[in-house]
């Protein structure tokens, strides 16, 4: 797979005189993140933002964002709030990794290829990649990894690193994640989801926050916030309670301590308490499949991989590229075929049926 090119709206943030923020009126299928930030979780900020409340999770907003992730993961599970993806990977797998150890994880997953080396510069780790066609491991894939344990030239397997969804929008099953969980406990080795978008896979599971996570064995998660609708909000997890006591310091050695912590566990409990993931996440899954199933009818464009969550990667003409772009701008996701690039469509909680409507319209006219 060739880099990515990366799409930008042009750099005018601001009016020049008057500097009042200018915002892009175009609908995006860029990312799920150029989406804005949920009306609920603006407004469960806004009622945290009242009088004095302790710093650094000495705060009700904080105990109750606990209580909320006990009772969706597990009364084990323990809750680090952090402030980006990066930091919830790079803090999880710092916390089971010996200077000696690395991470098995998939070519061109999420902390191998967008992590801009974090892990390894940041964490001090080595990643083991493991080549696969649809992001997703195997015991088998697993196993490739684990033939020179004991060895004391190679770094040693301690962490395997899934991510759900993955960066194809393919999705685990249970079964394939019950069998992953079950292989690495009996290895003695520990079980690592990067869960950006974990909500959108457990709805397309139709399962809860436990059953895909902690029922499976799952011991670290990187829970997503950002992608889901939160304002710069997300976490790391101890679904097992093993590694809580490392974390607590990880996450302050890692500048992923927040001194007004109950602004993010605000936005948590807005999050958890009445199941706003879920919908949040239905929806923009519904609104993916929506997109694929009409973009399936367009001639010229080809879906090349199961849309299980919230991606839609298409196949098409270059020539159609630049003029869509212009109205709706999305990602070239691979260019290895320069005349017929890859794209990568996203929905999210934001995206309306009249979004994807007017952006199959624009395809077809174009």
């Amino acid at each position: 797979m060739l880099p990515r090119r990366i799409w930008a709206p042009p750099l005018r943030p601001f009016d020049s005189y008057s500097m009042t923020v200018v915002s892009d009126s175009r609908i995006s299928f860029g990312s799920d993140n150029h989406a804005g930030v949920h009306s609920a979780v603006l407004d469960a900020v806004a009622r945290a933002n009242v009088g004095f409340a302790g710093a650094y999770g000495a705060d009700p907003w904080t105990a109750r964002a606990r209580e909320l992730f006990r009772s969706h993961f597990g009364e084990a599970a323990e809750f680090f709030p952090v402030f980006n993806g990066s930091g919830a990977n790079v803090g999880a797998l710092s916390a089971a990794v010996k200077r000696f150890e690395g991470v098995i994880c998939a070519a061109q997953s999420h902390i191998d290829a967008d992590e801009g080396g974090a892990p390894e510069r940041v964490g001090g780790m080595k990643l083991l990649t493991v080549p696969t066609a649809d992001q997703k491991l195997t015991v088998d894939a697993i196993k490739t990894r684990l033939a020179r344990r004991g060895d004391l030239h190679a770094v040693q397997p301690r962490v395997v690193s899934i991510t759900q969804s993955t960066e194809l929008g393919t999705v685990y099953s249970l079964a394939e994640l019950r069998e992953i969980g079950n292989f690495l406990r009996a290895e003695k080795l520990v079980f690592h989801m990067d869960g950006a978008r974990i909500a959108n896979a457990a709805a397309t599971l139709g399962c809860t926050l436990r059953e895909c996570t902690t029922d499976v064995g799952v011991d670290l998660l990187s829970f997503g916030g950002t992608k889901n609708g939160l304002l710069g909000a997300e976490a790391v997890v101890d679904l097992q309670g093993e590694f809580k006591d490392d974390l607590r310091f990880i996450q302050k050695q890692s500048l992923q301590l927040a001194s007004k912590m109950r602004f993010i566990s605000a936005q948590f409990i807005a999050l958890l308490e009445g199941d706003l993931w879920l919908a949040s996440a239905r929806h923009a899954n519904a609104m993916a499949k929506r997109l694929s199933e009409g973009a399936g009818k367009i001639r010229g464009l080809e879906i090349v991989h199961p849309v299980s969550a919230n991606a839609v990667f298409v196949r098409m003409p270059r020539f159609r590229i630049e003029t869509v772009q212009e109205k709706f701008p999305f990602y070239i996701w691979d260019e290895a075929n320069p005349e017929m690039p890859i794209a990568r469509w996203m929905t999210s909680f934001q995206t309306t049926e009249a979004d994807v409507d007017a952006f199959l319209a624009e395809l077809t006219q174009a």
